[in-house]
Order: structure tokens, then C-alpha cells, then sequence
């Protein structure tokens, strides 16, 4: 295991970065990251490398795991900083502003932004998650562990070179979450694409390539 190779105490929030793995294509690098939900910046002057494969992102609550997702994929606008134009996808997995969507609406709707989208396991995790009962609902008839699961279908599907996951696990069942710790499990040591993980610790049955941890 390499030695912590990020560490920031200059600024809001304490990082650090530790790879578990040697030798890791780089998916994004980013440079002086500046940004947060409000007008005070909850990251200032981050300079951060994505490898490939799995990273966990943790950390407790209000350290900012949320937000650097968010930033990372463009889904918050950074107030300084660089970060390549690298194909990403966060979502909210509650999918507020969706209510009237069905599933296969919801999923129609984000796939033309993403030309790997890879049809085929989309297929599979509706199967292995057991949403095709709920296919024909509106997003306000499902449950909150099924509409999660409607959202993890795309970002799992999607094909983006970054793809950010927000507590995954949360209301879901055990089958579910062994589906994706299945999941996790296979894109581990990918050597094109990243996937950050976002929770409060990292899960034991992930091979994760790095780790951020947030303070």
C-alpha cells in the first residue's frame, strides 16, 4: 500500500487520498478544486487524482462527500479550479422532480446524454433488482428502497467514464445490496473508467483500488 499521497490542512476540510493499488491509469485530474452548495466554499485549492477501478469515499456526515461528488461530475458548479471535460454522472437517488416519471421514462430520458449506455445490463440489474413489477408506476407509487433502485439502474447502466454513487446500500434489501457489492466487485482494477462510492465507511466486500477520506 503506497503512503497517503494527498493531504490538505490549509484548508476546510482535512483529505486524504491512499492508493491500494500501484501503477493505476488516472481517469481525472483535477486542480485547485474550489466550490460547495453555498457561497463559502466547502473545498478550496483541492487538487485531486481519480484513478481507475473503485474508490470509496468516506467520511462522516457533513465532511462533504455529497458535495465533492457533485462537484467532480459538474452536477455543482466549481468557483475555481480545473477539471477535465470527462463524461460524469451523479444523481440524487431520490430523483426529486421525477414523481410523474415511470421507470423506463426516467431512464429514456438520461440515456441519450451518454452514447455507451450499455442496454444489456440495464436489462440485467432491472432483473437482479427486481424492479419489473414497478416498470409501468409513476416514481411517487414506489417505495423509497425501489426508487433508489430505479436511479442506480441508470448510474450502473450509464457507461460514463466517472461515475459517482451516493450511499448506495441505504434503504435497500439484502439482496439488493449483495447485487451491487457484485457489481463493484467486477469494475475493480477497470483500466478506463472510475467509480466513487460514497458512504460512511467503506464496504469490507469491495476490493477497493483507493480511498478518500474526508474529515
Amino acid at each position: 500500500m503506497r503512503a497517503p499521497v494527498l493531504t490538505h490542512a490549509n484548508i476546510p476540510r482535512m483529505y486524504q487520498h491512499t492508493f491500494r493499488t500501484d501503477n493505476t491509469a488516472i481517469v481525472m485530474q483535477v486542480n485547485g478544486l474550489t466550490g460547495g452548495p453555498g457561497p463559502a466554499p466547502l473545498f478550496s485549492g483541492l487538487d485531486l487524482s481519480i484513478p481507475a477501478g473503485t474508490t470509496a469515499v468516506v467520511g462522516d456526515e457533513g465532511t462533504g462527500k455529497t458535495t465533492l461528488l457533485r462537484l467532480l461530475t459538474g452536477d455543482l458548479s466549481m468557483q475555481a479550479g480545473q477539471r477535465p471535460a470527462v463524461d460524469a454522472l451523479w444523481l440524487d437517488l431520490a430523483l426529486p422532480g421525477h414523481d410523474e416519471d415511470t421507470p423506463e421514462v426516467f431512464w429514456a430520458t438520461l440515456q441519450p446524454r451518454f452514447p455507451t449506455w450499455c442496454t444489456e445490463l440495464q436489462h440485467e440489474l432491472i432483473e437482479a433488482l427486481h424492479l419489473v413489477p414497478h416498470l409501468g408506476k409513476k416514481l411517487f407509487m414506489l417505495s423509497t428502497g425501489s426508487r433508489r433502485k430505479v436511479a442506480l439502474v441508470a448510474l450502473l447502466a450509464c457507461g460514463a467514464t466517472l461515475t459517482c454513487v451516493d450511499q448506495p446500500y441505504a434503504s435497500l434489501d439484502m439482496a439488493s445490496i449483495q447485487v451491487l457489492r457484485d457489481f463493484f466487485n467486477d469494475v475493480a482494477r477497470h483500466p478506463s473508467r472510475a467509480w466513487l462510492v460514497a458512504d460512511y465507511e467503506a464496504d469490507p466486500h469491495v476490493p477497493w483500488d483507493s480511498t478518500i477520506t474526508l474529515t
